[in-house]
């Protein structure tokens, strides 16, 4: 069994509260994307294999979201053994939750190869074990996620008649130490709101919260932010904690 896993970009980013488990409790929307795409290999094997290729990391097997995911159903299902390839295309380190999409997708294609009969109830509590983002990529729509950004609802949101473009600078940025240097503070509109509004309008009030304290300690990616917009980009932002940043521009501007 293979499959293409996609990526996502963060439609604002608002960090609301520090939790008492030490967690942050954010709202975002999450906006499913195609601009890279890794792809998951999954066969029945007579013993256990991971295979990690093209990857821009280095991680020990057992720490791949990958293994984690079938380790997890494994401890709950009498799981035989696989052997699976993963080929990295998305960017790690860049705020697109690569990892969490290939655990996402992990946990479906163990579901189906074994006709384990899981919910998509069942599978956001396995994926929300594996990652705050990792159940959004169980549905690949666009959602409003709120919590640890595991809480999530459907929106009507379709950017199919513009152009997203994603740059994805050689900078890996670590979520736990900008979450680190982030000051909590509630928003004064929430995305719900703002969303609503003409894409034209959505530069000013938009935000990423995590913009600002990645913007002086990596200045290029504010350059990177102004040359879409001075591109043709109606909306520019960094995805996550970052690195990525994308534009969404509309469909008669070419893209170079």
């Amino acid at each position: 069994m293979v499959t293409s896993v996609y990526h996502k970009i963060n439609l604002g980013l608002h960090i609301i509260e520090k939790l008492p488990s030490g967690y942050h409790a954010l709202e975002t929307l999450f906006y499913p994307c195609r601009n890279f795409e890794d792809t998951l290999e999954i066969l029945p094997a007579n013993q256990f294999s991971f295979t990690l290729k093209n990857a821009d990391f280095n991680c020990k097997t057992e720490d791949n979201l990958c293994v984690k995911a079938y380790r997890l159903l494994q401890s709950h299902f009498d799981l035989p053994p696989v052997a699976i390839t993963l080929t990295k295309q998305i960017p790690s380190g860049a705020g697109l939750g690569g990892g969490s999409a290939d655990a996402a997708c992990t946990l479906k294609m163990l579901n189906t190869l074994f006709a384990l009969q899981l919910d998509t109830q069942q599978l956001h509590h396995f994926a929300a074990q594996l990652g705050s983002d990792t159940p959004f990529f169980l549905h690949n729509t666009p959602m409003y996620a709120t919590g640890r950004g595991e809480i999530l609802m459907p929106i009507p949101l379709d950017l199919s008649s513009y152009k997203i473009e994603v740059v994805c600078p050689s900078i890996s940025i670590s979520t736990a130490q900008a979450y680190s240097a982030i000051t909590p503070q509630k928003p004064k509109q929430s995305l719900l709101q703002i969303i609503q509004s003409p894409i034209e309008t959505w530069k000013n009030i938009l935000i990423n919260d995590f913009e600002e304290i990645i913007f002086i300690q990596y200045p290029q990616l504010r350059e990177i932010k102004d040359d879409l917009y001075q591109r043709g980009a109606l909306y520019a932002a960094m995805s996550g904690s970052g690195s990525a940043v994308f534009g969404v521009f509309p469909d008669r501007v070419k893209l170079q």
